[in-house]
């Protein structure tokens, strides 16, 4: 996107001017007004297994009004030394659309068409005040993408395959929790995989609150996983931006949340 859309490289660093000054707010959750996100859902579909019913819709509804507002159940599981930096977001989601479309299309990737009627999707609607989510077949083991703040607006939402989507159906272990969904939607919210995308200790999540650690986590790990100096705790494999097993995710942290009510101030306002 940097090479395709060169506005996106200005966009972010503005974005990130904007999270360093939002850093210097304490962070009260109970003073920070709660963001009701309209969310839009697109079916596209080739088989009838990939058209899911509206009640696999509505639970990965569910599970992102848990997982953002910090009230699920599994937190109970988070390592000890970071239960007390487990966060609400202060951010919701409210379902008030469901397309479905038929396509010719086997499986899509990463590169737009199913956000395109011409290659075989459907255009979102509304992006700047609706978050658009379209749920389909992806190839190649791919769970899904998003789009960071600042990319352009008509291919603006987040693209999740029908396999790792809400808690029912079509959804597959170990992907059939719907935090598939909730990382992806992290990405929106302009947060980082938490080793910074380099297969080394030299990248970061621009997040103070999460250990540095040297790549993903996969699987269900046991704790502590210790990377990159960063022990006793190690790697905070239980967050939602790390590639852990569905299972074995519970929590984002108060800095990521402050990075997410950036986002929501600035390039993301017009849902509020």
């Amino acid at each position: 996107m940097l090479e395709k859309f060169p506005a996106f490289r200005a966009n972010q660093m503005r974005l990130e001017g904007a999270t360093d000054r939002r850093r210097q707010v304490a962070f009260d959750a109970k003073a920070i007004p709660i963001v009701t996100v309209k969310t839009i859902v697109h079916v596209v579909y080739k088989t009838d297994a990939q058209n899911i019913s509206n009640t696999q819709i509505k639970s990965q509804i569910a599970v992102l009004n848990r997982d953002f507002r910090a009230t699920n159940p599994d937190k109970v599981n988070v390592p000890a030394p970071w239960k007390g930096i487990v966060a609400d977001s202060r951010v919701q989601f409210k379902l008030v659309q469901v397309t479905r479309t038929k396509t010719g299309v086997a499986a899509f990737t990463h590169d737009d068409k199913v956000k395109k009627a011409s290659t075989g999707g459907i255009a979102s609607i509304t992006p700047k005040t609706h978050l658009n989510i379209w749920v389909c077949a992806l190839s190649g083991g791919l769970l899904g993408y998003a789009q960071f703040p600042g990319g352009p607006i008509s291919t603006d939402g987040v693209v999740i395959n029908f396999q790792a989507f809400g808690t029912t159906g079509t959804a597959q272990a170990p992907f059939n929790k719907g935090r598939t969904a909730t990382h992806e939607i992290g990405h929106y919210f302009n947060l980082r995989h938490i080793w910074g995308d380099t297969p080394d200790c030299s990248g970061s999540d621009m997040v103070a609150d999460t250990p540095n650690c040297a790549g993903p986590n996969f699987g269900t790990p046991t704790f502590p996983v210790i990377t990159c100096g960063n022990g006793p705790n190690g790697d905070m494999f239980v967050n939602y931006m790390d590639y852990t097993d569905d299972a074995a995710m519970f929590m984002l942290t108060t800095q990521q949340a402050v990075r997410m009510r950036a986002a929501l101030d600035t390039s993301r306002s017009g849902l509020k």
